[in-house]
């Protein structure tokens, strides 16, 4: 079992969790409508496991000729500079990809220019909106009806402990 710990103070992000050899697929139901009325994404992993994401995700967006999804779980996006272009990620690789409710004790950054909202969550095109109670900002949240449910953790924020 794994525990995710701060890299900055050592405090403990997550309970006990146990790594997956791959992140699963996406789910395929992302803006359907769900019984009790949201448009949310199933979780890409469920309660209890993380993942590492081989692939970029997150902010930096950069441009690209293609229309292709901005990251793994998010849509296309068009770039803004350029009618015929679109943006992709240039992020981290290997973010640790866990439930959201795996990591219950982060705080959400108060500064809402790295929310980047959508019109039901968090998109996380803006960087890291999550931190750890020590200020340092660890991971972010993807919660819109437009992409996967995920929590993404900066790798060079965390570590990864084992019991």
């Amino acid at each position: 079992m794994t525990v995710i710990v701060c890299a900055a103070c050592g405090f403990a992000l997550t309970g006990p969790l146990t790594e997956l050899p791959v992140l699963p697929a996406r789910p395929g139901d992302r803006c359907l409508p769900k019984a009790d009325g949201s448009r949310r994404a199933s979780a890409t992993v469920p309660l209890g496991f993380y993942a590492l994401d081989p692939e970029p995700w997150g902010a930096p967006l950069v441009p690209c000729d293609e229309p292709r999804p901005v990251f793994g779980g998010g849509p296309c996006v068009g770039d803004p500079d350029d009618v015929e272009g679109f943006l992709v990620s240039a992020g981290t690789r290997n973010t640790v990809v866990l439930h959201p409710d795996d990591a219950r004790g982060l705080q959400e950054d108060t500064d809402y220019a790295r929310h980047a909202s959508g019109c039901c969550g968090l998109h996380g095109y803006g960087g890291m909106n999550r931190k750890c109670r020590c200020g340092t900002h660890v991971g972010t949240l993807a919660n819109d009806c437009i992409t996967a449910y995920e929590l993404h953790l900066e790798p060079s924020r965390v570590r990864l402990t084992t019991d």
